[in-house]
């Protein structure tokens, strides 16, 4: 079993959201959105915590929490910049080594308190490179070609509750190695999946609708 000051928490937060201004200091029932992932990180993460931003604004807040920054150069700051490629350059921006990585996306701002045990143990107890969060779909799901309709993960007239569910990356939570990260990876081949049924995994922010249910789910199971 290793220790946890082995682990580097990573918390990325660009300035240039398009859809919603501002998004990752935007108040979230009161509360700016990366807050959420860094007060989750200190409570129940120990280990060293660090934000990647280009945001100046966010400046404020990480002193408040007493978390380091890491500035971003304006090429990692770009829209089409990978969670990947914010991994890789912090690890090569710190002067210290670590054996497991955590990343939490500010966007998927909501999580239970046993989350990082229970992603934690089966990280441990099993062989593999990377962990992510998963949430179950069931919904019935198809493709349309010139506006037909074929059903691809269920045949007409199947009852919803027959179903087996499909999952979906929720982005709650990502764990990997350090050598992983170093090869440029985040996820290997076949990483472990911990499934998440808590409404919390239904909440990925990227536009104002997505905000709003956030801030229902907040309220609601307040956790």
């Amino acid at each position: 079993m290793c220790c946890y000051k082995e682990i580097l928490i990573i918390i990325p937060a660009r300035a240039g959201s398009k859809r919603i201004k501002g998004k990752n200091r935007r108040l979230l029932n009161g509360v700016p959105l990366i807050e959420y992932s860094i007060k989750y990180a200190k409570k129940h993460i120990p280990g060293d915590i660090i934000i990647s931003t280009d945001d100046k604004l966010i400046a404020p807040i990480a002193n408040k929490l007493d978390v380091p920054i890491l500035w971003r150069k304006n090429n990692k700051a770009k829209d089409e910049t990978t969670a990947t490629e914010v991994v890789q350059d912090v690890l090569n921006n710190l002067n210290k080594t670590y054996n497991y990585v955590i990343l939490l996306q500010p966007t998927s701002p909501l999580r239970t308190k046993d989350l990082f045990k229970e992603a934690w143990k089966l990280f441990q107890n099993n062989s593999s490179k990377s962990l992510i969060t998963v949430s179950p779909n069931k919904n019935k799901l198809g493709v349309v070609n010139n506006t037909v309709y074929f059903p691809k993960t269920y045949n007409f007239g199947e009852r919803s509750q027959s179903l087996k569910p499909l999952y979906y990356e929720n982005g709650s939570l990502y764990l990997f190695s350090y050598t992983l990260a170093k090869e440029g990876k985040m996820v290997c081949d076949s990483p472990l999946a911990l499934i998440i049924n808590h409404p919390f995994g239904t909440v990925d922010i990227d536009t104002e609708i997505d905000w709003l249910w956030a801030e229902l789910i907040q309220k609601k199971y307040n956790d």
